[in-house]
């Protein structure tokens, strides 16, 4: 069976074998989940060329019940990338456009009156969907970007007193625009901490962005997927097996301690002023569990921990001042830290 493309502290793609899975092959109605979940990323590729990164992201993140967080300048297919997802596992999928002048309710719904029961009635919010793409988050004020705290934690949403639970599978993707700050509000640390994963979207290599205009030379239509050839290769009831069969992958104790002590490390770096808290541990924890899954393994080594640090960790840990004068980055920063914790035999 093949693997999800390399995710980026992996090997070079271009140096590997093609390991994109699904594209092209038919799955039998009795399927196993976890080859229907690997099928999800070489059936994305059909519509979204090259960001293997952000497309392992986005499985993993569907095998651990958390929330990605997707880095970009516009026009890098962020919105395409949730879109074919959503298709690829037949499940709604509803957008929103973040903006200075939006409110909580906007996102999560309000209560409305209702002139034929003169009563009032809650009205959903887009919030209430299975993959929801919340497009500029950080062009909204915090008042709304917290609307979805609840909603990430807890899969639920309060208004007037009353929760009301979300759909299942729930999953939050968030863009961000990484040059333009003109306008944005700064996600607090307290909301990037509930992301399970960041990652970033490049620009394209030259011929990779020659395919995608080739691809559209050829008549694809980004608001017809099927024109790709898209189709459902898992479903939710699959969705739940595999994350069931995830929850059953070992972790040995030399190798939790291992995770403990990546954490704890990044906690003692002089170029930190912000490490990583013990949710980025288990975080860490669940991130290396599905990406054993999706390699065929029901064990973690700490080479799946090392392969899921960067995107899991990354977005949780902070900068000093002093470091981030110097031009310090923060990948290179967690580099350092996870090659000098001992790495257990």
């Amino acid at each position: 069976m093949t693997a999800l493309p390399p995710h980026p502290a992996m090997p070079d793609p271009e140096d590997a074998p093609d390991v994109r899975a699904g594209a092209g092959a038919a799955l039998s109605d009795d399927a196993p989940a976890r080859e229907r979940l690997v099928a999800l990323s070489g059936e994305i590729h059909k519509a979204v060329d090259g960001q293997d990164a952000a497309v392992t992201s986005l499985v993993v993140a569907l095998l651990c019940r958390g929330h990605v967080l997707l880095e970009g300048v516009p026009g890098v297919a962020k919105t395409l990338l949730v879109r074919a997802l959503a298709a690829s596992l037949d499940v709604q999928m509803r957008r929103v456009q973040f903006t200075p002048d939006m409110m909580p309710g906007d996102v999560t719904g309000s209560l409305v009156y209702d002139n034929s029961t003169s009563d009032l009635v809650f009205r959903e919010g887009p919030v209430f969907t299975n993959l929801l793409l919340a497009d500029e988050i950080n062009r909204t004020p915090p008042k709304t970007q917290s609307a979805l705290l609840e909603a990430m934690e807890e899969r639920q949403v309060t208004v007037d007193g009353r929760s009301r639970a979300l759909p299942d599978p729930f999953m939050v993707v968030a863009t961000q625009n990484p040059i333009e700050f003109d306008g944005t509000y700064a996600l607090p640390e307290a909301q990037l901490d509930r992301f399970l994963l960041k990652a970033v979207m490049p620009l394209p290599g030259r011929d990779t962005e020659i395919a995608v205009v080739q691809r559209h030379a050829r008549g694809f239509d980004t608001g017809d997927l099927a024109s790709a050839g898209l189709r459902a290769v898992a479903d939710p009831d699959s969705l739940r097996r595999a994350q069931a069969e995830v929850a059953q992958v070992r972790a040995e104790d030399s190798v939790v301690q291992y995770i403990v002590d990546v954490a704890r490390a990044t906690r003692r770096s002089p170029s930190l002023a912000l490490g990583v808290s013990p949710r980025g541990a288990i975080a860490l924890l669940r991130t290396a569990r599905a990406w054993a899954y999706l390699q065929g393994r029901d064990f973690i080594t700490p080479d799946d921990v090392k392969t899921m640090a960067p995107s899991t960790l990354g977005h949780r840990a902070r900068l000093t001042t002093e470091a981030d004068l110097e031009g310090s980055q923060i990948e290179a920063v967690l580099a350092a830290t996870l090659a000098a914790v001992p790495v257990p035999r």
